[in-house]
């Protein structure tokens, strides 16, 4: 009795399969490399925005550690522990880096000083470039500083009530946005209330 060898199927891969295995790795290949290329576009955006965040910190960290005064900052009874209010001060400290003939440097002698005018508008609110040391911020980052009385700041029943006026000026909402290119602003916000006695 005779037997015939068996025969075995041919192994490999046929020209239909390699083309389409060379087509699928190429597409993977073409969406990995697109997707590297874009975070290597966009990763020094993390670094400027972490620069944005620590220029508006100091910005906020300088106009919230100046002084807070009833009285302007030339005034004698700045200083006095009686004044307790703006009636007991000969120039009420007011609002602009220029006010009474006040330090017109920075840092300024009161937070108010940071801006021209309360309000965010254009002819309120301050733009700076530099520190208080005066070095320029890095190329592309500014910072804007915008202050508005807060008309209530405080828990329901002990409210700290504030407005524009030298006398009412009791708490400040201290607004920095630094803006840099290509970017999102970087935006911060901080509160300051006005007590007495305070030394200069």
């Amino acid at each position: 009795m005779s037997s015939k060898p068996a025969h075995r199927k041919a192994a490999g891969l046929s020209m239909v399969e390699l083309v389409m295995f060379i087509v699928i790795v190429g597409i993977a290949v073409v969406s990995v490399l697109q997707v590297l290329g874009i975070g290597a576009r966009t990763s020094p955006d993390p670094m400027r925005r972490k620069q944005a965040l620590a220029i508006a910190e100091s910005m906020m960290e300088e106009v919230r550690l100046a002084h807070f005064t009833f009285c302007d900052g030339n005034d004698p009874m700045a200083e006095d522990p009686s004044v307790t209010a703006t009636a007991g001060c000969n120039t009420p400290e007011t609002v602009g880096p220029a006010d009474a003939g006040g330090n017109p440097n920075r840092p300024y002698d009161n937070v108010n000083d940071y801006v021209t005018a309360f309000g965010n508008g254009a002819g309120a609110a301050v733009i700076y470039s530099t520190d208080a040391a005066g070095n320029a911020f890095p190329a592309g980052y500014t910072a804007t500083v915008s202050i508005n009385p807060d008309p209530a700041f405080g828990p329901a029943g002990a409210l700290i009530v504030g407005d524009a006026t030298a006398a009412g000026m009791n708490v400040l909402r201290i607004t920095v946005r630094v803006s840099y290119n290509g970017g999102d602003d970087v935006v911060l916000d901080g509160y300051r209330t006005r007590y007495a006695p305070r030394s200069l």
